[in-house]
């Protein structure tokens, strides 16, 4: 046997089982997962992190040699407070909530031997170089499967493991770009605004997360591993369906150069971002079809509204920048909070566009109930809080508590305990550079 746990024993074990109370998880879910993971960013963090908040053992590996610097955002702005350092970044603290924190050196021999005990003892392998990186370290999945036949391995990257563009080093930015993204978002005569920060990180992340499961499905059932090859252009192309369809059977474009995407394809009007009192205030809303306008017009009051020329939606469609115009008119005259709620009191669709403060501490009915915003502890940090997950479980439901790991954190604990290896021997090891 190839000293696979889960082969070994032919079931799933408890891979928290012997940890300290302080380490264990809570979730029951994935805890007989353990994700030996060589990711970072967001786009492979992210994707471990929704197997952590599961009760996976997800075992973060990072470099000694440049203090974790391969990861960005280690150490990177948001701050909780006046603090500086690797181990105060909040995007870090909040991508690797719930995982273990050690350091290898696998420029080393003796870091590369270590880290293939880990893969052996292993379910899952991730990262997310760029594509051949981890073959060229020594690491090719056939590598992979000698150390661990049902071991399974998640390559995570911008253009997938193989075809022309495999090399290719990209950021969330660049993917949304070469998949088409880019160019659907953008204002009247202005060049494409792209979909905000690393929009596809998040949406690569899912996706690797989606195929890590699966996988897992497959494996419980054959007791075979599999390799995952997720390239994050893809995903983004996944985002652009309609917009294909469109051009391919009706000749359309997504967005005609100089001109911007509006709310019109469900043929709702109107249907928008319109202005509200105050500086940079805004509420949405939509009329879903006649009798939504009919609503609305009875709310505006105004002789403009109560015009039969705006009665159907065909009119109304037809006419829409300059009803549109009109809407923006009545609507800055008002608190968005309040016309949003008398505009739902009267079964209108509507909501204030939320800042980020708001969305996290203002009004809003899921908080409270959905746990939206957990609090962690940090081993440094402290007290901070995080992104939690929009699902919920009956029986085996999401858990965050526990901080990101700082540099090398559970070095003691994965080696010495879960490896066997000699606390004088770790000591040297330390001291030689491999930890």
């Amino acid at each position: 046997m190839s000293g696979s746990p889960w082969e070994e024993l032919g079931a799933p074990a408890d891979r928290w089982a012997g940890c300290p109370p302080d380490l264990e998880a809570r979730s029951d879910a994935l805890r007989h997962i353990r994700v030996c993971d060589l990711s970072g960013q967001l786009a492979g963090a992210g994707a471990t992190r929704l197997l952590a908040a599961f009760g996976a053992q997800v075992i973060r590996v990072e470099d000694p040699t440049n203090k974790g610097g391969w990861d960005i955002v280690r150490g990177a702005p948001p701050y909780v407070d006046e603090r500086r350092g690797i181990e105060f970044g909040g995007a870090f603290n909040n991508h690797n909530t719930e995982k273990l924190g050690v350091t290898l050196n696998l420029r080393t021999e003796r870091g590369r031997e270590l880290l293939e005990r880990l893969i052996a003892v292993s379910d899952v392998v991730t990262e997310n170089f760029a594509g051949g990186v981890f073959t060229r370290m020594g690491f090719p999945y056939e590598r992979l499967r000698e150390l661990n036949p049902s071991i399974i391995y998640v390559s995570n990257s911008g253009f997938g493991a193989s075809g022309p563009y495999r090399d290719y080093r990209t950021w969330g930015p660049i993917v949304q770009a070469v998949s088409g993204l880019t160019f659907t978002s953008a204002l009247p005569g202005q060049p494409p605004a792209g979909w905000g920060y690393s929009y596809m990180d998040h949406m690569g992340a899912y996706a690797a997360a989606i195929a890590v499961l699966a996988a897992l499905w497959h494996r419980d059932a054959t007791g075979e591993g599999q390799a995952v090859d997720v390239s994050a252009v893809e995903v983004g192309l996944g985002l652009t369906g309609t917009d294909i369809l469109e051009r391919h059977l009706a000749g359309l474009m997504p967005r005609e150069p100089g001109t911007v995407h509006a709310n019109r394809d469900p043929g709702m009007a109107p249907h928008g971002i319109y202005p509200a009192r105050g500086e940079d205030r805004w509420i949405a809303l939509a009329c879903r079809d006649d009798e939504d306008w009919r609503r609305l017009a009875a709310r505006i009051g105004e002789p403009w509204a109560a015009d039969g020329a705006l009665a159907t939606v065909a009119a109304r469609l037809a006419g829409q920048d300059a009803l549109d115009d009109l809407i923006g008119a009545w609507t800055a005259g008002f608190d968005a909070e309040e016309l949003a709620a008398r505009l739902v009191d009267a079964a209108i669709p509507a909501s204030p566009v939320r800042t980020a403060a708001q969305r996290i501490d203002g009004p809003h009915p899921a908080t409270p109930d959905w746990g939206l915003w957990p609090t962690v502890i940090h081993s440094q940090i402290g007290a901070a809080r995080v992104e939690g997950l929009p699902v919920h479980l009956s029986e085996t439901d999401w858990s965050l508590r526990r901080g990101a790991p700082c540099l090398g954190e559970h070095n003691q604990f994965v080696f010495g305990e879960l490896l066997g290896v000699k606390d004088s021997e770790l000591a040297e090891l330390a001291e030689a550079g491999v930890l």
